[in-house]
């Protein structure tokens, strides 16, 4: 799989004012490879069964990461879903790289459709969104969350899966924990 991404090389000096302000509000999530996307499309390729000839919708997809590897698994169809335009304009320039076809939604809560997994990278780094857990069981009988952040992650209905680490791409220096990222399921 390949992705756009921000280059390895991008400039690391300090930023004026400004440029942090315009940079807090307009977060470019989009042009990274987090690493929990990548533990999530790992597992996804690792797994294909998973996926195969099933409805997936890929929740706050940024970079369509692990959309496009749900595709690539032999899904029938992938919404990549994102409230960032400009993620679902990456997920699309992504999905063209890979040769695949994607649905787009900018809105979860638009409609109450159903979908036989849904796929969650990187959502929880915010608490705020936990409770996000109980709307995706009411839209799919499988989740699978990839997260890095929760360390006490406890929500009923969801298992803990398994564990891999990775570092966001390109490298931002993270803390060491946030390589560890924890896959959860809930569903079959």
């Amino acid at each position: 799989m390949q992705l756009f991404l921000l280059s390895a090389d991008f400039p690391q000096h300090d930023l004026s004012p400004e440029q942090t302000q315009r940079i807090m509000n307009y977060p470019a999530y989009w042009c990274f490879c987090w690493a929990s996307g990548q533990v999530m499309a790992r597992y996804i390729f690792d797994n294909p069964e998973l996926l195969r000839g099933k409805r997936v919708l890929d929740f706050g997809c940024g970079s369509g990461v692990a959309a496009i590897a749900a595709k690539l698994a032999g899904a029938a169809e992938v919404i990549a879903c994102d409230l960032d335009e400009d993620a679902i304009k990456a997920s699309r320039a992504n999905a063209q790289l890979n040769n695949v076809e994607l649905a787009y939604s900018a809105d979860f809560f638009a409609n109450d459709e159903q979908y036989d997994v849904i796929l969650v990278a990187d959502v929880l780094y915010d608490r705020a969104n936990l409770p996000l857990l109980d709307a995706f069981l009411r839209r799919a009988p499988v989740v699978l969350v990839a997260d890095s952040r929760v360390k006490d992650f406890q929500v009923d209905g969801y298992r803990w899966l398994a564990f891999q680490r990775a570092t966001t791409v390109p490298d931002l220096a993270e803390s060491e924990e946030f390589s560890r990222v924890n896959l959860y399921l809930a569903g079959t």
